[in-house]
């Protein structure tokens, strides 16, 4: 109890700074009495202020804690829901290199919204949400089938390596659909480096149901999950239907994934590096690193997009080029660790 007790308290502190950095950082620095300012500024930009209100609401300090707060509260959920994906992904393919990127999962997403934005000239999230579930869980099936081809079935190099390949071929995908599209070409480009700086409340409201149903639905499996991690004949021994577990858990890993993407677009290497740091801090109990994850991923991709936007400084670097930059060694250091041949 007292090992549960300390691990929420650091993930709760954690996520915590990340937020307040959020909010604190960016073109312009924010000091805490400017967003204490900032916040009571915002509380009453309500219809019926005062002219004396309205000054306050429309402060630097006000419209910069009002832009930020919504972007930190995306950076929070998509955060966690590639943490969470990650995890998933991990426990249920047992591969310590599984990752909705390196799958080539979060590209099927990408694939789905590009379509809507080209071929259906939309961009409406209600919309492209669904054209990346579809995505998603397609090129997840796709995926799974060419990794089980060959003698020894599935194994986890194999998945991984047609990951990669799908990566490549869904990239070569999106770009040949793009090319013609120029007037779509600029919001694309924004979107498909993996970016937090368009969304909004309304943006967040559309993709939570989702998150809230796929994010209970992945942790409640960390049960089952745990005597996965056993082996099929003794998860299936202990009362555990294997197939039914992998399938509800893959769904909310791929619902997530898919979820995220059609947001921020496709941010790789945060469900690699989130499921690997808790498991060396906390082990390996799957209801623990499960929740753990989901503030875990939410810190780091959170700090990711102020790192972005202090280096980019007065614009920004996207937030997904940051997460590639720390995750490419990180893989590396993984790969090698465990070593290929034991994959």
């Amino acid at each position: 109890m007292q090992r549960l007790f300390v691990a929420v308290l650091v993930a709760l502190a954690v996520t915590g700074a990340a937020a307040a950095c959020s909010v604190a950082f960016g073109a312009r620095i924010v000091t805490l009495p400017e967003i204490l300012d900032g916040l009571r500024a915002v509380g009453v930009a309500l219809p019926g202020t005062t002219d004396a209100s309205a000054d306050a609401a429309h402060s630097v300090a006000a419209l910069a804690v009002a832009e930020r707060l919504p972007r930190t509260a995306i950076a929070l959920a998509v955060g966690a829901a590639l943490g969470v994906s990650g995890t998933l992904m991990q426990a249920v393919t047992r591969n310590p290199i599984a990752d909705p990127g390196i799958l080539g999962i979060n590209h099927g997403a990408a694939l789905g919204v590009i379509l809507g934005m080209t071929l259906w000239h939309t961009s409406d999230l209600r919309i492209t949400l669904w054209l990346a579930l579809a995505g998603a869980f397609t090129t997840a099936c796709f995926v799974y089938l060419i990794g089980s081809l060959g003698p020894g079935g599935t194994t986890p190099i194999k998945l991984a390596l047609a990951g990669v390949a799908t990566t490549a071929l869904l990239s070569s995908l999106v770009t040949a659909i793009r090319l013609p599209q120029d007037q779509a070409l600029d919001e694309f480009r924004y979107w498909h480096t993996g970016s937090l700086g368009r969304g909004s409340w309304d943006t967040l409201g559309t993709v939570a149901p989702l998150l809230g149903v796929a994010l209970l639905v992945g942790i409640l499996c960390a049960r089952a999950l745990n005597s996965l991690a056993l082996g099929d004949e003794a998860a299936t021994a202990l009362g555990v239907n294997v197939a039914r577990t992998r399938i509800i858990a893959v769904s909310a890993g791929v619902a997530l994934c898919a979820a995220a993407t059609a947001v921020a677009g496709p941010i790789s290497f945060v469900g690699l590096m989130v499921p690997h740091t808790l498991r060396a801090l906390w082990g390996q109990d799957m209801r623990l690193i499960l929740p753990l994850s989901a503030f875990g991923g939410a810190a780091l991709l959170t700090f990711a997009d102020v790192a972005g936007r202090i280096i980019g400084r007065p614009n920004e670097v996207a937030v997904g080029i940051i997460t590639a930059f720390i995750g490419a060694p990180i893989l590396i250091a993984i790969v090698r660790a465990t070593k290929v041949r034991d994959l």
